[in-house]
């Protein structure tokens, strides 16, 4: 699951027990009891959300958003401030949690009853089987997950790719296939998987697999205008202007015990900029005192409001899911020990320094986080993986080693993706000098934050290294190691395609003994980070500020968001 923006911005439902922080509340007030009424206001440095589109909505806040205002997906994660709770899946658009047979290679789930898209219809099973097939249409439903195709049982072409091309290009022959591995009776939909899943129906919590009517389907528009199945439904959106949210008179709450719907209205302010942001919280003033922003407290304020006790109760200060790392396109960057370089050479400390200190999280050693549970053990990275010792300041003279032992000069310049904020310009700074030392000169490519996936996820596009933030879709390295390194992957930024690495990574999914596929993940974990694909800065840290009419307030495990759902104003 990735992040909405590659800085403190908030992919699939990370479910892990994160630890709170002992500095400042856990949880603002925690209520989960909360007002009918009112406005609630959310501000962002963001121009747009990235992605409505439920098929192509594949970051954590914004998927946090979507399903609690406007999409039901067949099952969802509980809504609770304690994350041992929250990560319990529960039934939602479907009556329960699923029926796995045929040793979990089918899965069968019952449609509820009384479900009803914003223009009174009801939602049916081929609404959602309709929805799925959209993930196929890989040319025009982009940046979404892909375990559609990687997981439902559909011939692959030599390449990997489906032979299903979605709804819109697909011929007879093509859709049979589709139609033999989704299926509908009545209300009873089944999903025939290729291989055995145990836990399919925490995948389907993704909003990849919640329904879409052919009839309203837009296609690449569809973001604009998506019909509710919701308590909400759109108003109206402006991208660099606001999106409103009013309330979804055919949604009925008899059908629906996860979402109370408290607000009347729900106004999503864009471009606004960041310390602007964290100054109008602060300031709890008139309509402030009803917002909250998904950006994060801008790190230049966060003594400030960790040292001052006005701010206790409504402040946060929580680990995330998210991984913060830096991609290496393995196509721009193909040899192993240029990629190496890059990692030597980075000033960790710095960055984190950049991105609020101590508070910004731990130091990475790769992109699975310890928090995930049985599938994290030390890399050894930053010990001997890279030949010596890498300090948290760097080691040029290592990286001017490792270049010169690549035997070819170093491919300069090494363009890099970033979302434009200030935060990020001066990290990408620190980058310049500190790879600069090692002889590697970094050409930055900043880029609009709620636009930024949709250009580093374009091969044409995407330069030789890219922002990214990553949390599991679930607790299992399945859902991390697959998806940023392997081109079946739907966050491959890396563009690594290794035919050895490729073969473990599948072996390691099929695997049925969860302590030997723990194993497995681990050995993996460390040969990604020895072939370089990453550069991992920080095990991340979340700090957000909310105004102090707001209830219900508080860092949401699965999504690393705020519980959209919960959230209340007086």
């Amino acid at each position: 699951m990735k992040k909405s923006t590659s800085i403190r911005f908030g992919v699939g439902a990370a479910t892990v027990a994160m630890l709170l922080t002992a500095c400042g509340s856990s949880s603002g007030d925690g209520s989960t009891t909360g007002t009918k009424g009112g406005t609630l206001y959310i501000l962002t440095q963001g121009e747009q959300i990235l992605h409505l589109d439920p098929q192509r909505n594949y970051t954590g806040e914004d998927l946090a958003f979507a399903s609690g205002y406007l999409n039901r997906t067949l099952t969802q994660y509980t809504l609770s401030k304690d994350n041992a709770t929250a990560s319990k899946l529960v039934a939602d658009l479907a009556t329960d949690t699923g029926t796995a047979s045929d040793g979990g290679k089918t899965w069968a789930f019952t449609i509820r009853d009384g479900v009803k898209w914003e223009d009174g219809k009801p939602v049916t099973c081929d609404d959602v089987k309709y929805g799925v097939s959209r993930t196929f249409a890989s040319d025009i439903i982009t940046d979404g997950p892909s375990y559609a195709i990687s997981m439902l049982d559909i011939p692959k072409g030599a390449d990997g790719s489906s032979s299903y091309p979605g709804p819109y290009k697909a011929d007879a022959a093509a859709q049979a296939l589709y139609d033999a591995a989704v299926t509908c009776e009545g209300s009873k939909l089944t999903f025939h998987l290729a291989s055995p899943s145990s836990d399919f129906n925490y995948t389907v919590t993704l909003s990849a697999f919640a329904p879409v009517r052919k009839d309203a389907d837009t296609g690449e528009k569809y973001d604009d205008h998506v019909l509710s199945n919701g308590p909400y439904k759109i108003q109206s959106y402006v991208k660099k202007s606001k999106l409103v949210l009013v309330r979804n008179d055919q949604w009925d709450p008899a059908t629906d015990s996860l979402r109370p719907a408290y607000p009347d209205t729900i106004e999503y302010d864009f471009s606004l900029p960041a310390d602007v942001i964290t100054q109008r919280i602060m300031a709890d003033a008139g309509n402030d005192s009803n917002a909250i922003s998904p950006d994060g407290i801008v790190p230049t304020q966060l003594a400030a409001v960790f040292s001052d006790p006005k701010f206790e109760k409504r402040r946060l200060n929580d680990l995330d899911p998210y991984v913060r790392y830096y991609a290496i396109n393995t196509k721009k960057v193909p040899n192993v020990k240029h990629r190496q370089a890059i990692l030597a050479a980075a000033n960790r400390e710095e960055l984190r320094k950049i991105a609020g200190g101590i508070y910004a999280g731990d130091f990475a050693d790769g992109v699975v986080k310890p928090n995930i549970g049985v599938d994290y053990a030390p890399t050894g990275l930053w010990d001997t993986l890279l030949g010596d010792k890498v300090p948290v300041t760097g080691n040029p003279e290592l990286a001017k080693k490792l270049i010169a032992d690549s035997g070819e000069p170093f491919p300069n310049p090494l363009v890099v993706d970033y979302a434009k904020t200030p935060t990020n310009d001066k990290a990408i700074s620190s980058l310049v000098a500190s790879l600069a030392l090692a002889g590697i000169t970094v050409k930055p490519n900043p880029l609009e934050p709620g636009g930024y996936y949709g250009v580093v996820l374009d091969p044409a596009k995407q330069g030789g290294m890219s922002a990214g933030g990553w949390a599991p879709d679930w607790s299992n390295a399945s859902t991390v190691l697959p998806e940023l390194f392997t081109p079946s992957g739907g966050f491959n930024m890396s563009q690594y395609d290794d035919a050895a690495f490729n073969a473990e990574v599948a072996a390691a999914k099929a695997m049925t003994d969860r302590g030997e596929q723990a194993k497995a993940w681990q050995a993996l974990s460390v040969k990604s980070m020895q072939a370089a694909l990453a550069l991992p800065t920080r095990f991340g840290k979340e700090q957000r500020l909310q105004g102090s009419n707001v209830s219900g307030a508080y860092t949401w495990g699965p999504y690393g968001s705020y519980p959209y759902a919960t959230l209340s104003v007086k």
